[in-house]
């Protein structure tokens, strides 16, 4: 029996998306009918990623998927938010694959919600020019082409803030540059990429698209100006500079100058309505202005030479991962976008929010949830519109740049032997879902 936190959850509104969270190249394997991808180029770098695993096996995913859509079933959540593959959608035959999985999803009552592009862009390929924007949207026509029948709500990008900078920034990620502000063109190829998607699911007739931007609250290390000035600086970077190209059709802070091409043309074109807009949340973060050092987060190197730096958000319990936890955060969060964005704001979705921690009795992570379950809810009683969660993860998986060392997963996966086994937490969300109805 999971653990009882104390008093249920309040009830959140008819209709609300209830789901759960994947990617790609983290579950699926390296099976049959899929080219290589910059992970994959990545990770056979000797030392890039910690345990020195790669995502060859994964979950095997692509193998296992009945079983995995039949956990799904047994949750009880009403969605399933995974990934496309485009090295897999670039193979012949490769698309048969997501016909198997949309068909199993379907035939259990789970509502298919495809994510397009989650950081494996298939080896040969570089954000860094302006031509990937466009293959994109070819990938997405193929997508929606064979899907689009069956899939109603889709996600066009997760995450471009990560990929741009840990991938192409800081060098922690695929494909392991280390430009750090010559990244920026990155930023911008993916957002004009995912305006290309809009408007290429919009001719194929999709009506429920979102994006899966990373946001959370920045908090300076203390009111002097100098480490508000920083905090300022890394608000606009990690937030700003994602969110407004696409809700209010401007780069923030004269960014847009730093941007290649026709920036206001790619603009109106980054800018295409949304039905929805999506957040992933895990953590605030405590900015000041810079040491003279490196500093760190979550394991994450933060170089000397930039503007800032990042600091310890002190008393607070900490993830696996190292992440503080701050539920609170995420009303914070959207209530703040609430009141910066007012009516061009999308109702909201939380497509991510979940944390690392071992062991099959996953109490802390029950506690997270919860946590941060209510905390959701004050930012619907603040009349923020929100419309559905989804839990990072699913699975136990191949955690990036850590390997198989983080376990973010509702259910445990032995990665010798492939044993899904269910966690406490699973129980406790199955729980969650029937008392929401």
């Amino acid at each position: 029996m999971a653990t009882d936190t104390g008093d249920p959850l309040p009830r959140f509104p008819a209709g609300f998306l209830w789901g759960v969270s994947t990617s790609a190249h983290q579950i699926e394997g390296a099976a049959e009918l899929r080219g290589p991808s910059v992970w994959d180029v990545f990770t056979a770098e000797p030392g890039r990623v910690k345990d020195g695993s790669t995502a060859a096996v994964a979950c095997d995913h692509y193998h296992r998927y009945p079983e995995d859509v039949a956990l799904l079933a047994g949750l009880g959540v009403n969605a399933y938010r995974f990934s496309v593959s485009w090295p897999r959608v670039a193979s012949p035959g490769g698309l048969d694959f997501y016909d198997r999985l949309v068909d199993e999803l379907c035939a259990a009552g789970v509502r298919p919600v495809p994510t397009l592009f989650h950081w494996d862009l298939p080896a040969g390929l570089d954000w860094l020019e302006r031509d990937t924007a466009a293959r994109f949207a070819d990938h997405v026509t193929a997508v929606a082409d064979r899907l689009g029948d069956r899939v109603t709500k889709w996600i066009t990008l997760n995450e471009p803030a990560e990929h741009t900078l840990l991938g192409h920034a800081l060098g922690a990620h695929a494909p392991g540059r280390r430009l750090l502000f010559d990244a920026l063109p990155v930023a911008h190829h993916q957002l004009l990429a995912h305006g290309l998607a809009v408007r290429t699911l919009r001719a194929a007739g999709a009506r429920d698209i979102g994006i899966a931007n990373s946001h959370g609250p920045t908090w300076p290390a203390s009111a002097d100006p100098d480490d508000v000035a920083a905090a300022g600086f890394y608000d606009t970077l990690l937030n700003r500079l994602f969110a407004e190209p696409v809700l209010l059709g401007a780069y923030p802070d004269g960014l847009g100058e730093l941007m290649p091409g026709d920036v206001a043309a790619d603009l109106r074109v980054i800018a295409e309505p949304l039905d929805w807009y999506g957040v992933n949340y895990y953590a605030p973060t405590r900015v000041g202005a810079p040491l003279g050092t490196r500093s760190e987060f979550g394991g994450l190197a933060i170089p000397a030479e930039l503007p800032f730096s990042i600091r310890e958000i002190e008393g607070r319990a900490l993830t696996d991962f190292g992440w503080p936890v701050v539920p609170e955060g995420l009303t914070e969060l959207l209530c703040g976008f609430r009141d910066r964005y007012g009516d061009r704001l999308p109702p909201i979705v939380i497509t991510e929010n979940g944390c690392s921690y071992e062991g099959l009795d996953d109490q802390e992570r029950i506690a997270y949830l919860d946590a941060h379950l209510r905390a959701l809810h004050a930012a619907l009683e603040a009349g923020v519109d929100v419309r559905g969660y989804f839990v990072w993860s699913l699975l136990d998986n191949f955690e990036w740049a850590e390997g198989y060392a983080r376990r973010f997963g509702l259910v445990h996966v032995d990665h010798d032997t492939l044993e899904r086994t269910p966690k406490a937490s699973y129980r406790w969300f199955r729980d969650v879902l029937r008392a929401q109805g």
